[in-house]
């Protein structure tokens, strides 16, 4: 036998071009347009290919970069994928916030985020601080902190210049929601210029400038648009703070991105390497900087836009997903928020669910011993090319409006982040985009009312408003509880099943999703043998909606039921669960009030039925 030769299974097998793949695509499509039929237009308006392949990574931005090495697409670290594991805190009693932070770190976090009441005295920073090492342990504060004199009584309780974590220095990001800065722009960025040199001489392994990327994501913003905006925000710091006489090497080290993480998977490593990326570039422009001062430093937080109040636990998938993309994109450490800190405090719980999150990613998963394991995919590789690219273009556009202020200022930033939201809005509304338990599969016997805690809101912003998707679905739902809660009836809906019964399986299924979304009651049926039977089922059960259920063929035969129902019970609801074209114009003259489908926006037309049924 001749040990020299190998052979391998797929040696078997003769290459396959592109361009035969392409033929058979094409023959498959028979005459479809290959465009509207295979290319995925995503919310960032980029166009992702059905597949990909090694020729497709020819060119692109990322490719022959190493780990550790700049422009950094592939990340910061050289070898490894190691993170920091943090966990936040919204506590401001300093004593019970200290509990909690070391409760967090016993259990596995390696670092926290901790507020500060009011300006914070140099005793209850103490006590906020009690028994944690920050030299071992990065603390994060929370809270808007511009003070220089902050930074004083930091280093005195911490009593080393080896203490690491950072401040919310964040003006800029201040002025894009509110719309106003806290002294002045001039004013606040020389306040950074004092923070800067503080930092520098008393504790330099503290950030102290903050970038809020988030803002733009928890704004309903694409990840194209907090990439750039979030550059923008960073290049103005720089711009502003070099011209005060700061070198590039004592800001970026005590710069910190944070970045929210949704659940768009692959975008989302794209995203995070693609801005690593761009951010290098852009501090190469200045004088003096060098490759290592375009290190840029992230900290990812898991998205609140897309979380829910009704069916909870459905955030916990959500972040874990966020918590995969976060981790192999390569941040430098990760906070995933409780999955019921959209509707309460979080509670010991759903900290420790966030919490282990983050630990089994890395202790049992082992997520952080490879540098950049998205390298070499052409799909991530080309999405990480294609965002870059587009990024780069609104960044552009951005400065060319006179840089960040004056885009926050002629609400630039505002409206385009508006565009993207009014479609992902539309989206949602014809459900579209699905969250799960609240525009689609709910589970109609839940009940929140009792749940939900007041907390502050930042919806009514002067700047860039902050919400979460699944909001308009939440209070419509909402207001039915609130109805129930007055002793009132909640809406009833019958189900009207007859003829096919595949056809009448479907549309009640479809119906009972439908109303269901909005807490309506659902009473279903197996099916009527004729029309007589279910005509009487449905008056007896005295529900303020029946809807029709059938194929389009049978909707004729159930006109004279549509009838009898408005004659007997007017105030009742006839619905058409379909769109049976060539029967609109006789059903409507038989009573039907409205017809539901795939194309119905469920948004609207349930807002529709909560004020024809009175519930406000």
């Amino acid at each position: 036998m001749d040990q020299e030769k190998h052979t391998t299974l797929f040696d078997q097998f003769p290459p396959v071009p592109t361009a035969a793949w392409e033929e058979k695509i094409e023959a498959d499509l028979k005459g479809a347009d290959y465009e509207k039929k295979l290319i995925w237009r995503t919310p960032e308006g980029l166009k992702v290919r059905p597949y990909y392949r090694a020729e497709h990574l020819a060119g692109l931005l990322p490719v022959g970069i190493l780990p550790g090495e700049a422009p950094y697409a592939r990340g910061n670290q050289k070898t490894g994928n190691d993170w920091t594991i943090r966990q936040d805190f919204e506590e401001t009693d300093p004593a019970k916030a200290n509990a909690l932070a070391r409760q967090a770190l016993d259990k596995g976090a390696q670092s926290v985020g901790l507020m500060v009441s009011g300006p914070g005295s140099k005793e209850d920073l103490a006590e906020l601080l009690k028994g944690i090492r920050m030299e071992e342990t990065p603390v994060h504060f929370l809270q808007s902190t511009y003070d220089p004199a902050f930074l004083d009584h930091l280093a005195g309780i911490a009593g080393t210049a080896d203490a690491k974590g950072s401040l919310n220095a964040d003006p800029l990001g201040r002025y894009l929601l509110y719309k106003k800065f806290h002294k002045g722009a001039d004013e606040d960025m020389d306040q950074l210029v004092e923070l800067l040199k503080k930092a520098k001489a008393r504790l330099p392994g503290f950030a102290v400038i903050r970038v809020n990327g988030q803002y733009i994501h928890n704004a309903g913003g694409s990840a194209v648009q907090e990439i750039a905006f979030a550059l923008s925000q960073g290049n103005e710091y720089l711009a502003q703070l070099t011209a005060r006489g700061v070198p590039v090497a004592d800001i970026t080290p005590r710069l910190q991105f944070t970045l929210a993480i949704g659940s768009a998977y692959f975008m989302e490593i794209a995203k995070i390497r693609a801005i690593r990326m761009l951010w290098a570039k852009i501090v190469e422009q200045y004088a003096g900087a060098s490759p290592e001062d375009g290190r840029m430093q992230i900290h990812a937080v898991t998205s609140g836009w897309n979380k829910s109040v009704y069916d909870p636990y459905v955030n916990m998938l959500r972040t874990t997903t966020e918590a995969m993309a976060a981790s192999i994109g390569g941040v430098d450490s990760m906070t995933v928020g409780p999955f019921d800190s959209s509707y309460k405090k979080p509670d010991p719980f759903s900290f420790r669910m966030a919490r282990n999150q983050q630990i089994i990613l890395k202790n049992e998963a082992y997520f952080d011993k490879v540098a950049d394991p998205a390298a070499g995919s052409y799909y991530i590789e080309n999405l990480t090319d294609s965002l870059a690219r587009a990024a780069w273009d609104l960044f552009l556009q951005t400065e060319d409006q006179g840089g960040f202020i004056q885009a926050v200022a002629s609400d630039f930033i505002r409206k385009s982040v508006e565009v993207v939201c009014q479609k992902r809005d539309m989206d949602i509304a014809m459900r579209k985009q699905v969250f799960v338990g609240t525009n689609l599969y709910p589970n109609t016997e839940e009940r929140v009312l009792d749940k939900v805690e007041p907390t502050a809101k930042l919806s009514d912003l002067a700047g860039l408003r902050q919400y979460r998707g699944a909001q308009a679905f939440e209070a419509l739902r909402m207001a039915v509880e609130n109805h129930a809660s007055k002793g009132l009836d909640v809406p009833r809906v019958f189900l009207f099943t007859y003829g096919n019964p595949a056809m009448r399986k479907a549309r009640a299924g479809f119906s009972s999703n439908f109303f269901g979304v909005a807490g309506y009651a659902i009473i279903d049926n197996l099916g009527f043998p004729d029309v007589a039977s279910g005509v009487k089922a449905a008056l007896e059960s005295g529900a303020h909606i029946v809807v029709l259920c059938s194929s389009d063929e049978e909707y004729e035969e159930l006109a004279p039921a549509a009838s009898q129902i408005k004659k007997e019970a007017p105030n009742t609801q006839v619905v058409v669960a379909g769109n049976p074209k060539d029967l609109v114009d006789k059903l409507k003259d038989a009573g039907v009030d409205d017809f539901i489908h795939v194309r119905t926006n469920v948004l609207e037309a349930l807002t529709r039925y909560n004020e024809v049924l009175g519930i406000v």
